[in-house]
């Protein structure tokens, strides 16, 4: 059950709606760097576990972008929202645990996972892409029957 949210006033809501499930620029920005790395192909939102972000079926890779406030980055350590805390913590936790949940069943259906936060493509995304282009260079194509 999701948690009741509580009355949000005109500015939250206009940010909410603001928010994208897919497409975010730090998307985009990791989704250019590889295809000039050399690895287009990719496909989106591909219908596994979590619909990661970027995912290379052939190879077996699932790479998720994750923002840093709705994923709660470890690195970031973003405080909460000031307001109704205990929604914010529950909607929060859930998210984490709903995040490693699709990391593991993906993980048992044999595919590599990724997980990179926005705040990296922000500031050190050649490190991304290099990490990236190891994983994707050490990976041969899987064949599907």
């Amino acid at each position: 059950m999701k948690p009741e949210c509580p009355p949000l006033n005109e500015n939250t809501v206009k940010s909410m709606k603001g928010n994208r499930r897919k497409d975010t620029k730090p998307e985009m920005v990791l989704r250019k760097a590889l295809r000039d790395a050399g690895f287009p192909g990719y496909r989106l939102q591909w219908k596994v576990p979590g619909r990661p972000d970027i995912c290379y079926p052939g190879r077996k890779i699932a790479i998720y972008v994750n923002g840093c406030f709705w994923h709660r980055c470890p690195v970031c350590d973003l405080p909460l929202p000031k307001h109704n805390r205990e929604f914010w913590e529950e909607k929060f936790r859930k998210n984490v645990e709903r995040d490693q949940r699709y990391l593991t069943e993906m993980q048992d259906m044999g595919w590599t996972t990724v997980v990179v936060w926005e705040c990296r493509i922000k500031k050190d995304l050649e490190s991304v892409i290099g990490e990236l282009t190891s994983i994707l260079s050490e990976t041969v194509n899987y064949k599907h029957d």
